[in-house]
């Protein structure tokens, strides 16, 4: 199962933190991996994981870099929503 969402100049950016969460989440489970697996590897909170997968939390750049090193995918990939 492949998750694309068609880009929307009209999208909110809720629904892009939300959409970028549930993209995250997919590809954390895809790699078979819980939250507190990748928030180790990420050295967050897994908490801050969660708030991250359900749309709560703006992340860095930083984050994003890691997050992909972590789930061994291109930064492009992560953000293909």
């Amino acid at each position: 199962m492949i998750l694309y969402y068609e880009y929307n100049a009209s999208m909110t950016y809720d629904e892009f933190l939300n959409k970028f969460g549930v993209k995250l989440k997919y590809l954390r489970l895809l790699n078979n991996m819980t939250q507190e697996e990748l928030a180790e590897q990420l050295s967050v909170d897994p908490h801050y994981l969660s708030d991250i997968e359900c749309g709560r939390r703006n992340i860095t750049l930083k984050t994003v870099y890691r997050i992909a090193q972590a789930l061994n995918i291109s930064i492009s990939e992560l953000f293909n929503i």
